[in-house]
């Protein structure tokens, strides 16, 4: 029927700590307890089916507090459909860092691989023809190369990016099909239920310093 948009098949690719750090300094902690799959059909237009969410992050090697928050979110994660939702694990290194006041060196860590795994996995779904539209969550720019050549290469696809809320990419936006923010509308609606129970029976809690501040 004229005017009526042909379905679409979606692929969200999801760069996590990217996300993470955007809704985090955006003041949206207590929206931390995201169910991907929810937000990625949340941001989905009417005509588009999700086919697949890809979530990229690392597993952190900070405070035994922080690690425990992110092993309770990733068990969480671990309860979505396993035909729709992959979890892709990149790495810390630690490396050298210089105080620039004291001269001293320390190492720190820093997150490896979460760019490449996301442009390989975007360019292996655009070869196979896996999607219509490939959904972006990210405002790293170092993506604008893997996004200007599925672009290049197959000009009937498109690559739409969602930047998290607090992160913009002007270089992104440009080679982009089409961009918009990811609002806080969207984040809270996306929320797993406060309790869920893994496929073991084990309870899972959303952390208490995720939860919203007294009024």
């Amino acid at each position: 029927m004229p005017g009526i948009p042909k379905r679409e098949r979606v692929i969200s690719y999801i760069d996590g700590f990217n996300l993470y750090f955007g809704i985090k300094e955006s003041d949206f902690r207590h929206h931390l307890w995201l169910d991907l799959v929810a937000l990625s059909k949340n941001l989905a237009m009417a005509f588009q089916d999700i086919v697949e969410v890809k979530y990229f992050t690392s597993r952190i090697s900070g405070p035994g507090s922080k690690q425990r928050r992110q092993s309770t979110y990733l068990d969480a994660l671990g309860t979505l459909d396993n035909t729709v939702f992959r979890i892709f694990f990149g790495k810390y290194q630690d490396e050298p860092q210089k105080c620039r006041l004291c001269g001293g060196e320390d190492t720190v860590p820093h997150e490896k691989m979460t760019d490449v795994n996301i442009a390989v996995e975007m360019m292996r779904d655009a070869f196979q023809d896996r999607f219509d539209t490939a959904l972006l969550i990210s405002a790293d720019s170092d993506l604008c190369p893997p996004v200007s050549a599925i672009r290049n290469l197959f000009p009937e696809k498109r690559v739409v990016v969602g930047f998290p809320p607090s992160r913009r990419s002007n270089e992104l936006a440009n080679v982009a099909s089409n961009q918009f923010i990811v609002g806080r509308a969207s984040v809270a609606k996306s929320q797993f239920p406060m309790e869920l129970k893994t496929s073991a029976g084990i309870v899972l809690q959303k952390p208490d310093t995720w939860a919203p501040r007294p009024q």
